[in-house]
């Protein structure tokens, strides 16, 4: 094997293995528990990928108005947040802000019904 062949397939490899991990990194959730709450209950969000380089801020989102949750305990495996006094009766989505050098919003497949 000549040596640019070597050289194309350490790049490749690096390459492949820089994907997978950023692929990796990307937080998602799975389940918030409880499901409902009121003005100041605490939600668990369990998903992966949740700790705080991952994951700036946390919103819940009617796909019109975007409330900012305080977030009262992060990890790798669940976020700890208290549903806002702002948040009015109704379905929420939750909307995650990315860490990072390009942060971005990702609205997860979880809902919260705030009473």
């Amino acid at each position: 094997m000549s040596s640019s062949s070597t050289l194309l397939s350490s790049v490749l490899a690096l390459t492949l293995t820089a994907a997978a991990f950023a692929q990796s990194a990307s937080p998602r959730a799975d389940n918030v528990e409880p499901d409902t709450g009121k003005s100041g209950s605490i939600i668990t969000l369990n998903g992966d990928n949740l700790e705080k380089p991952n994951v700036a801020e946390l919103f819940l989102t009617d796909g019109k108005n975007d409330v900012k949750a305080v977030i009262v305990e992060q990890a790798a495996k669940a976020i700890k947040f208290k549903i806002p006094a702002e948040a009015k009766p109704g379905r929420y989505a939750i909307l995650m802000l990315t860490g990072g050098k390009e942060p971005k919003y990702l609205e997860q497949p979880v809902k919260v019904t705030v009473e």
